[in-house]
């Protein structure tokens, strides 16, 4: 069987989490089944670290095509949105044309984009111009807040993939056609070299004054409020009275533009005052150095709610760190109760932190818990098994059959 050609495109000058799972996607391809492209935006951000393009170029035998994808208009005030439409927006209509010749010449069969509104629609439109599948990858869960591209992009793609069960749920729930749509976990890259369980986070306790010896949660998560900071805040003035050397760590950037305008970790640190926790809490800022934060940490504890997802949960167990969340949104595909962590109900302060401060008084069972959890991240959520349930969903939207029955049959959402 010839391998699928298909196009991702790649609107955002930036890797985010979503454009970076992407990668991982087309890395680990097998090119046998899967010939790989990429429409990547070229332009360069202010944070080049952080830049597309360059990734994707980076990935072995990945065709990359560099796409002036037109202005962005999120998030933009009404007259900058009008300035941009004016001098921008008449590129749109030939890189479309441009696009077009690509996928005609290369035989794509398949063009696979995020919910981010240029990705959405160019998916959508090129596949109505040229006859190739289109699917839209929701990393995010389904709402009135999207855009009329995204909104017109769902109603009109050959698929829809949620990142969850609970994410694919959302979407059929709200009126798109359960036949379009699959559920497709995502997937976590556990390399060794990276993520090693057996690295010492004494050195990064030295840094910020913690004892050797002494207690530590953490979490890991910009900084705003449907992470759960503030709940468990509430929940550590329970914890430090059963263990009163206890450290919470919180590793992340402030993120005001999620919190109505305003700093959410001043306000953080208002609360955090008025209990008398300062000196058990610690703000790192935002860290590229993950793996050493999670080898400081004793215990994982983010209590998300309506979370489409929750990687931060399996980069916790890479590094067999048990976890404490609320039972909510699709952590529980991710955290499996009493294996890998605990689930408590959404708001309940008293049980996340009676979870909490089990965990940290039995250190025989933060071990079983930890590498129960580590092992299920790389059996049940490697790159490959991604991979062999996103090829399922092309070869469903294109009608073709393997040898392998279970290749035919991805995980379609349930109501």
């Amino acid at each position: 069987m010839n391998p699928i050609p298909v196009l991702f495109l790649q609107s955002q000058t930036f890797l985010g989490a979503d454009s970076a799972l992407h990668a991982m996607l087309l890395r680990h391809y097998d090119r046998r089944k899967v010939s790989c492209h990429v429409a990547a935006n070229p332009v360069s951000s202010s944070a080049p670290d952080s830049d597309a393009f360059p990734r994707f170029q980076a990935i072995p035998d990945c065709h990359v095509l560099p796409t002036h994808f037109g202005p962005s208009l999120d998030n933009v005030p009404k007259r900058e949105r009008l300035r941009r439409t004016v001098f921008e927006g008449p590129r749109v209509p030939l890189t479309l044309l441009r696009l077009a010749g690509y996928i005609r010449r290369n035989k794509i069969q398949i063009l696979h984009g995020t919910e981010k509104p240029r990705d959405a629609l160019y998916g959508t439109v090129l596949g109505k111009l040229t006859g190739a599948k289109s699917v839209v990858h929701m990393h995010v869960n389904y709402g009135d807040w999207q855009s009329k591209a995204t909104k017109w992009a769902l109603r009109n793609c050959d698929a829809i993939i949620g990142v969850s069960e609970y994410t694919a749920r959302g979407i059929v729930q709200a009126g798109f056609a359960r036949e379009r749509v699959f559920a497709v976990p995502n997937c976590f890259d556990a390399r060794p070299d990276i993520w090693d369980p057996q690295l010492s986070g004494q050195e990064v306790r030295r840094e910020f004054g913690i004892d050797p010896d002494a207690p530590v949660v953490g979490i890991v998560a910009r900084l705003f409020k449907w992470k759960g900071h503030a709940d468990l805040v509430e929940a550590m003035a329970r914890v430090r009275e059963a263990l009163p050397g206890v450290r919470l760590v919180i590793v992340g950037k402030d993120d005001p533009r999620a919190h109505d305008g305003k700093s959410f970790r001043n306000e953080l640190e208002g609360r955090i005052a008025e209990l008398g926790l300062t000196p058990n809490v610690i703000f790192t800022g935002f860290r590229s150095d993950t793996p050493r934060m999670f080898a400081m940490f004793d215990v994982y504890a983010m209590p998300t709610w309506e979370e489409p997802w929750g990687m931060v949960f399996l980069e916790a167990a890479a590094m067999r760190k048990p976890s404490v969340a609320y039972r909510s949104g699709g952590v529980p595909e991710v955290v499996s109760e009493n294996e890998s962590g605990f689930l408590v109900e959404p708001k309940d302060i008293a049980g996340l932190a009676e979870k909490i401060t089990l965990l940290l008084t039995d250190q025989r069972l933060r071990e079983r818990m930890g590498h129960a959890g580590s092992a299920r991240a790389r059996r049940d959520f490697s790159p490959d098994q991604m991979c062999h349930n996103v090829l399922a969903v092309y070869r469903t939207i294109l009608g073709v059959r393997t040898a392998s029955p279970e290749a035919n049959h991805p995980e379609r959402a349930t109501v």
